[in-house]
């Protein structure tokens, strides 16, 4: 009897604290949301606040409201605006004269251009024109589109000659809002719904359209010609002291728990409306469960005193099965401990193993740099002996003619020998440079630089094989972020091997070019040869595999040219020319030097 009089008791009196209790944390998830909500407006809000003034403080726009009807200043500004209008991200920036007319816009190429319009009724304008900052929210007139106003007034010599006015796109913060837990809105002072996350909403009235409040919205024109109607509410209480509210759609009633708060400096009330039919649910389920769990109460205590014993072996069972799991559970922590030091032995190998493919890879690159500097010694060494003879030569004609005392040919000869001996330096040091192990840091590298010492170190073999190089680099101040030895050693490996590729030919011509395509600089190594065969495109950058001869070669300088070129995280691709000849294509990140500083 006990337990059923406690179940009737529950039922009669339990829903009502029940539906208090998820009502209420219903209405704790409502306030989270609406503040993540009020913050995220504000934020953006506050973002674009202090831009008008900036831009009502530039001297484009002094100018230009001095003399509104300059052409020149009126498509200097258009452009202007246009490009801080893309760069902000704002919807629109325009700038009116005293008398509200829009003298250029940042839409001025658009169908929708603001140019020519006057917008003197909306309240933005007429604050600015008193010398104040102006905030407004309202439906374009001529858009259609929602937005939030700020302006600013354009001050020349203590006289207002000008608004400046910004305006903030609402739609993404929006879209943020879908779900299906909550429904968000935005009411203006009249209660019209202003932004909302069901769009059936949008423009209706949270409170009676009265002909004041339209009055008031007709004279602002704030939401242009669309029609405003109520939102259809049916009913409206206070319930332990929340609002709930009764809104009828395609049929049915849906009754909200409403949070709100207010944004006073937008003049909006930001509201949340929680559906309650998950919470009265939930305690409606709860009412029952307790019901439930109070009548199975009262049936386990009947049989309680039946089952003792049945318990008492019960429990005697369990104790022996718990001894038994727990000694599993200590057998299987020992296993796993012994799987961990596994796992442990196997990562340490595994990090050595990665040293020492780094380690491996670095050898690998300087061994290929070695190769090219060997592959072209033939031409240096040429390239070398031609000034060496011509010292030589000079230098014997030098004491000639100080014996026959003819000292200024002889100083011009001596002038000679020093302009010889600084040309074979230049050679020596960018060989040197080459040559060296290069350190692993990463920057901004004027590519001109770069292509100019790649071409004092290959033109000697270019030379023996008959090669014209042509570089085409646009403009020349081009950066990358990349390394400089080893961009260059990638430079030096495709030039070498495009030489390679024109043998035989008549014609042999590499042209370098590079140029900048958004944040990205594309070099490109062409050659007039064969091109590169269908067949090998796709093994071209395998590591040891090459089309030379025995003996031309490893087969490694276009897989270490890969390497770099991917450790600047960028792309190395070959395809060949509609004209003919192979394409190799360097696509790296684009740089900006401020100063000179070396990359490696």
């Amino acid at each position: 009897m006990f337990f059923a009089g406690l179940a009737l008791a529950i039922a009669l009196f339990g829903s009502t604290f029940a539906t208090r209790t998820y009502l209420a944390q219903t209405a704790q998830r409502g306030q989270t949301t609406l503040g993540l909500a009020v913050a995220a407006l504000q934020g953006h809000l506050n973002r674009f606040e202090p831009l008008p003034a900036l831009i009502a403080d530039h001297e484009m726009i002094r100018e230009l409201v001095r003399d509104p009807d300059n052409p020149q200043l009126r498509d200097e500004a258009n452009r202007y605006l246009k490009k801080i209008n893309a760069l902000l991200k704002s919807s629109d920036i325009y700038v009116m004269a005293p008398d509200g007319t829009t003298i250029v816009a940042s839409n001025y190429d658009t169908d929708l251009s603001f140019v020519g319009e006057n917008f003197s009724y909306r309240p933005y304008y007429q604050q600015a024109m008193k010398g104040e900052p102006g905030r407004f929210f309202a439906l374009g007139t001529t858009s259609l589109k929602r937005g939030y106003y700020f302006s600013s007034p354009v001050r020349d010599g203590g006289a207002i000659r000008g608004v400046v006015v910004f305006k903030v796109d609402l739609d993404d913060i929006e879209d943020s809002w879908a779900s299906g837990d909550y429904e968000i809105i935005v009411t203006d002072p009249q209660g019209i719904v202003f932004m909302t996350s069901r769009s059936e909403w949008l423009y209706a009235g949270m409170l009676p359209l009265t002909e004041e409040r339209l009055s008031q919205m007709r004279g602002w024109r704030r939401y242009a010609d669309t029609p405003l109607r109520e939102l259809p509410i049916t009913n409206q209480v206070s319930e332990n002291g929340r609002d709930v509210i009764r809104i009828r759609g395609n049929g049915t009633d849906r009754e909200f728990l409403v949070e709100s708060k207010e944004m006073p400096e937008a003049g909006w009330t930001v509201s949340v409306l929680m559906d309650t039919r998950a919470a009265r649910a939930q305690a409606l389920t709860g009412v029952i469960t307790a019901v439930l769990l109070v009548l199975l109460a009262g049936l386990a205590t009947a049989f309680v005193l039946q089952r003792r014993a049945q318990l008492a072996e019960r429990l005697r069972i369990q104790r022996a099965a718990q001894e038994e799991l727990e000694g599993r559970v200590e057998e299987r922590t020992a296993d796993l401990a012994a799987v961990n030091q596994r796992l442990e032995n196997e990562v340490t190998e595994r990090r050595a193993t990665e040293m020492q493919l780094r380690q491996t890879q670095s050898d690998l690159v300087q061994a290929g740099k070695l190769a090219a500097l060997g592959q072209m010694s033939a031409a240096l060494s040429h390239e070398f002996n031609q000034p060496l003879a011509a010292v030589k030569t000079y230098a014997e004609n030098g004491a000639t003619l100080i014996d026959r005392d003819r000292s200024a040919d002889a100083r011009d000869n001596l002038v000679r020998i020093s302009s010889l001996a600084d040309r074979m330096a230049t050679i020596s040091r960018h060989l040197r440079n080459f040559a060296r192990e290069p350190n692993q840091k990463l920057g901004p590298v004027l590519l001109q630089e770069v292509i100019n010492d790649t071409v004092e170190i290959v033109t000697p073999r270019l030379k023996s094989a008959g090669v014209v190089l042509e570089t085409k680099i646009d403009p020349p101040t081009l950066a990358v972020r990349a390394g400089a030895v080893r961009l260059q050693q990638v430079l030096v490996n495709l030039i070498t091997n495009a030489a390679d590729a024109l043998e035989g030919r008549a014609e042999r011509n590499v042209t370098i070019s590079a140029q900048r395509k958004g944040s990205k600089v594309f070099v490109s190594v062409r050659d007039n040869g064969p091109g590169v065969a269908e067949a090998i495109r796709d093994r071209i950058f395998d590591p040891f595999y090459s089309t030379k001869g025995v003996g031309k070669g490893l087969g490694l300088g276009l897989s270490i040219s890969y390497n770099i070129i991917k450790d600047f995280r960028g792309q190395l691709t070959v395809k060949n020319h509609p004209d003919g000849g192979a394409l190799f294509t360097l696509e790296l990140d684009a740089a900006r030097i401020q100063h000179k500083e070396a990359a490696e």
